[in-house]
Formats: C-alpha cells, sequence, structure tokens
C-alpha cells in the first residue's frame, strides 16, 4: 500500500515538473521590461517561437533589484507575441491585461 503511495507520489510529481514548473520555461527572445515604481521589481517579457507546430508565447520575469538581482517567472501566457506591462502601484503588475500582485500571484496559460 505504501510502496503504491509512493510511486503515485512520484509519477504526479514527474508530471507536474515536465508539464507545469514555470522554472522550466524556455529563455525567449528579449522584447521589453519595467521597473517598479519603488524601483524594488524589474519585469522583464520575452516571446518564445515554439516552432512550426505551436504559436508564441510570452514569458515574464520578475527581477528581485534588491536580492542581487534574483528572477522568477510570474507570466506564462501562450499566443501573444508582444507584452504591454504596466505598474499600477509598488507591487502591482498588469501584464496583457492580467493584473498581478508580485508578491504573491503568478498567472500560467496551462493552469486556466
Amino acid at each position: 500500500m505504501i510502496g503504491s503511495l509512493l510511486i503515485v507520489g512520484l509519477v504526479g510529481y514527474g508530471v507536474y515538473w515536465a508539464f507545469f514548473d514555470m522554472n522550466r520555461l524556455p529563455t525567449g527572445e528579449y522584447l521589453t521590461e519595467e521597473t517598479s515604481p519603488n524601483g524594488k521589481y524589474t519585469l522583464k517579457a520575452y516571446v518564445t517561437n515554439g516552432g512550426a507546430t505551436t504559436s508564441y508565447s510570452v514569458r515574464g520575469e520578475l527581477v528581485f533589484n534588491d536580492k542581487d538581482n534574483k528572477t522568477k517567472n510570474i507570466y506564462w501566457n501562450y499566443r501573444e507575441e508582444s507584452a504591454n506591462i504596466s505598474w499600477t502601484d509598488n507591487n502591482t503588475v498588469i501584464i496583457n491585461g492580467h493584473t498581478l500582485d508580485v508578491t504573491r500571484e503568478k498567472f500560467d496559460f496551462r493552469r486556466q
């Protein structure tokens, strides 16, 4: 019983890692960037070309300017080729119409 649960858990984690982990997204080509009003964050946008079988996608990478420029992906959307970024306050950004609190939210089209 425990062995079966362990196998199911490992398979479940493998599927998540292979298909849904935002740390494994393709790098892409740089599009644009915008810095938060207080300068604490910078959001950089990249476009990725999936080749002949898939459309373009936009990846948004949040840079922590106060923490040695550490980064994390907070935005991933399919069938987009450009990024319109605007900050509404120090922690809230709007990317192509999607509003995110950068301290706790992410947008990933695969989870919608």
